[in-house]
């Protein structure tokens, strides 16, 4: 029988962490959602509440907190261009005071605590596929620079923290998600392209469609994550996960007129400073450290994540 493990999930009321507490309360565990709602929305986790194993708090990370744990799922940072760019400083702040301050509880508690890293520490790679070795190419001064380099910072205190504490770490690297209960105005290609298609509006193309990106549907996501916090201790990572299966905008584009059945034709816009043309991750070692990779084909994610947007309409 699995232990019964109290368990927090910060951003648990967003698009990953949603997906992460449904399927950690299924598990049996004892689930707490901190989120302040910045992005998260209470709807991604209101089939939870009439769960007994299940409290949400309303709580910013950038703020301690003192509660009782056996792990934390540190998600909470908002993770699209559009949202993260809108108050840069408090993104950063949700990077580096959030990680001071989860870290600080998992070393108080003595608890497990996993960071959910980004793809974007690698900025526009210079290498490709990206493996956990390569250091990325990172504009520090630039937009994107406060999501960026704040989650560099993160894994900096992590480690940190790892080395001066022998705090019981994960950090994953995770790489372009998609699926249901993406918000529908968060600016992601995958949410933009599909509710473009199905108000049969232009789709909004970036550059010339050629930059290309890899796709995970969210429960190989929640799966990978999930893995990372199980595995043996001294796996820290960071490990990627993510789809390797790598595909055009321009491509995705018309995957997503043709799943739709849309009118719509595609528009050309010029590309947003220091946009990746390049980004597919390097999963080595997630499938000998984790014995994972994803499993859901792209057209059969998409199918999904379209008719959940259907019903929002």
């Amino acid at each position: 029988m699995a232990i019964r493990k109290r368990i927090m999930v910060t951003g648990g009321a967003g698009f990953i962490g949603s997906h992460l507490c449904t399927r950690l309360i299924a598990e049996g565990h004892d689930v707490l959602c901190v989120d302040n709602f910045f992005t998260g929305a209470k709807d991604n986790i209101a089939p939870l509440f009439d769960s007994s194993n299940f409290e949400l708090m309303r709580h910013d990370v950038t703020f301690p907190l003192y509660v009782e744990v056996d792990e934390i799922y540190n998600l909470a940072c908002p993770a699209s261009p559009i949202h993260y760019q809108y108050d840069p400083v408090q993104t950063t702040k949700t990077s580096v005071h959030g990680a001071i301050n989860m870290l600080g509880l998992a070393k108080r508690t003595r608890a497990k605590i996993l960071q959910a890293s980004t793809s974007e520490v690698y900025g526009d790679p210079t290498v490709h596929p990206q493996s956990e070795d390569y250091l990325g190419n990172v504009n520090p001064i630039g937009p994107r620079g406060c999501y960026d380099e704040g989650k560099r910072c993160a894994e900096t205190l992590f480690f940190d923290y790892y080395r001066q504490h022998q705090t019981n770490i994960r950090v994953a690297r995770i790489f372009n998600t998609y699926g249901p209960r993406m918000s529908p105005d968060d600016g992601r290609v995958v949410s933009n392209f599909i509710m473009q298609a199905l108000k049969g509006e232009p789709i909004t193309l970036y550059g010339d469609g050629g930059q290309t990106r890899s796709f995970c549907y969210v429960d190989d996501m929640v799966e990978g994550i999930i893995r990372l916090m199980n595995a043996d201790d001294g796996t820290t990572g960071p490990i990627n996960l993510g789809n390797p299966v790598e595909l055009s905008i321009r491509g995705l584009a018309e995957l997503i007129i043709g799943l739709t059945d849309a009118k719509s034709v595609i528009e050309f816009r010029d590309l947003p400073q220091d946009d990746p043309l390049q980004r597919c991750p390097d999963i080595t070692l997630a499938r000998m450290a984790l014995d994972w990779e994803p499993t859901v084909a792209l057209e059969s994610g998409l199918k999904s994540t379209i008719a959940y947007f259907r019903g929002l309409m």
